[in-house]
């Protein structure tokens, strides 16, 4: 099973649809993570991130739901 973890992505660099990366801001731990599969993702916006890869752009509900069933989630015995 693979997770993919909810982000802010807080900055964007790079222009080429390849070599974009954006700073991440996932409950605040930052990372660094390629925006290659997310062209259309912007500074504030909300995505899904797995092994350092975005692999979809969410709204903020989406992302408040992945999150509250990952905490549910960390408070099974």
């Amino acid at each position: 099973m693979c997770l993919a973890i909810p982000g802010r992505i807080e900055s964007i660099e790079g222009v080429h649809p390849l070599e974009r990366a954006g700073r991440v801001d996932f409950a605040g731990v930052r990372r660094r993570i390629q925006l290659a599969f997310v062209p259309e993702a912007r500074t504030g916006d909300w995505s899904l991130a797995h092994a350092g890869l975005a692999i979809a752009r969410i709204d903020e509900a989406e992302a408040e739901r992945v999150i509250e069933s990952i905490d549910a989630i960390e408070e099974i015995p």
